[in-house]
This record gives C-alpha cells, sequence and structure tokens, in this order.
C-alpha cells in the first residue's frame, strides 16, 4: 500500500469534515453532538498526520510500517467513524464502537515505541 498516498487521502477527507462540521452542522446538531464531531476529526487529522511521519520514516529508513500504519488506519475508521455517525444520528449505542478505535490508536502508539525504537 501506498502508505503517503493513504496519509493525503486521510487528511483531505479530514480537512473536509471539519469544514462540514464548522459550516453545516454548527446550527444542525446540539453543542454536545458538535463537540463529539470536532473530537472525531481531531483525532482523524492527528492520526492522518501521524501515518504521514510514519510513511516518510519508512522511506528514509526502510522500516517496515505496515503494522503500526493499519492500526491507525482501523484507529481512524472505528474511533472517528463512530463520533461522525452518533453526532449526526444521535444513535448512543454508536459509542460504544469508539474504544474499539481508541484501542487500535493505542496498539499503534505502542508499535512504534516498541518496534520503531530499534530503528532509530
Amino acid at each position: 500500500m501506498n502508505w503517503i498516498r493513504a496519509s493525503g487521502i486521510l487528511g483531505f477527507v479530514g480537512v473536509a469534515l471539519g469544514a462540514f462540521g464548522a459550516h453545516e452542522l454548527r446550527n444542525r446538531l446540539s453543542p454536545e453532538m458538535l463537540s463529539v464531531w470536532h473530537t472525531g476529526v481531531l483525532y482523524h487529522l492527528l492520526h492522518a498526520l501521524v501515518l504521514l511521519g510514519l510513511s516518510l520514516f519508512a522511506k528514509v529508513s526502510g522500516a517496515d510500517i505496515r503494522w503500526g500504519a493499519c492500526f491507525f488506519v482501523i484507529g481512524i475508521a472505528l474511533f472517528s467513524g463512530s463520533l461522525y455517525a452518533l453526532a449526526l444520528t444521535g444513535i448512543r449505542p454508536l459509542g460504544a464502537i469508539t474504544p474499539f478505535g481508541g484501542t487500535a490508536f493505542l496498539i499503534g502508539w505502542g508499535w512504534i515505541a516498541i518496534c520503531l525504537s530499534k530503528r532509530a
């Protein structure tokens, strides 16, 4: 997989969703649900940047980043995706998915600390 391309696409989508929330949803969602949306965008964009950093590190070092990268992509999909769905629908049980995304993020960060620290 081209992880640089993936990070670019995820960053693009994150900015678009942030703008959508700021301009289209601010008068349609409650302040609580708008905050949920913004939390999803924050974690989405932060981890798109982490994926870009991993990709660039792999390019210069030759490190295999597939495991870490996959966990960050899964984290974005589950964590941010569930928050977007919760904010748009108000269906509270969707919030039960969010911790699985958070766990994927934690595994990704742990993978960096354990696996990549050996190469640095």
